[in-house]
């Protein structure tokens, strides 16, 4: 394992555990069991690639690819990123097992004007096969895309130049009317953004 690979699978483990904790709390506080289910679906990556990097930085080590010290520091860094995915999962767990929110908890739910929603995109959607910058969904609906799934394939960040192709699963947080627009859109019950 070259060191730039091994980077690049520490970069991954953190992007996927913060969405896992942006998930895990939409989870919970929109009392929403898909998003639950993601976040488990992350959690056996995160396991996996944590593994693969270890036993990647192992061998490289033994060919001399890698020092010990890098090693080290890269499997510290990914085990602390496994640490977060785990803490992530132990939220999204709650949702999960119905465990009744704090009254607290939810009356700043109520007063929160931020929604996280998931949809996934139907071959009839307008929004297929074009990018998020032709179709600027942020300024039009007020819902920000901040990751999306094609098959088994994560993107965190999507930009400007992110096509969206049916089947595609998008995350996006915004106001709570946007998001019913968002969903209309991709389901293709709106043909108007």
């Amino acid at each position: 394992m070259k060191e730039k690979t091994a980077e690049d699978m520490v970069l991954e483990i953190k992007d996927k555990s913060e969405l896992m904790v942006d998930l895990a709390y939409s989870s919970l506080l929109y009392d929403n069991k898909t998003i639950a289910k993601e976040v488990y679906d992350l959690e056996n990556l995160i396991d996996n690639l944590y593994q693969k990097l270890q036993r990647g930085s192992l061998e490289a080590v033994q060919k001399g690819d890698l020092s010990v010290d890098d090693a080290l520091t890269l499997m510290k860094l990914a085990h602390a990123g496994e640490q977060i995915a785990d803490a992530a999962q132990e939220i999204a767990d709650v949702e999960l097992r119905d465990v009744e929110l704090h009254p607290i908890l939810k009356m700043s739910i109520r007063e929160s004007d931020v929604v996280f929603t998931r949809t996934q995109v139907k071959e009839q959607s307008v929004l297929c096969n074009k990018t998020l910058g032709e179709l600027k969904l942020g300024s039009e609906t007020g819902m920000l895309v901040i990751a999306m799934r094609h098959k088994n394939k994560w993107l965190y960040g999507p930009n400007k130049n992110t096509k969206i192709d049916p089947g595609d699963i998008l995350f996006a947080k915004g106001p709570e009317d946007g998001e019913k627009h968002l969903i209309e859109l991709a389901t293709g019950k709106t043909k108007e953004i």
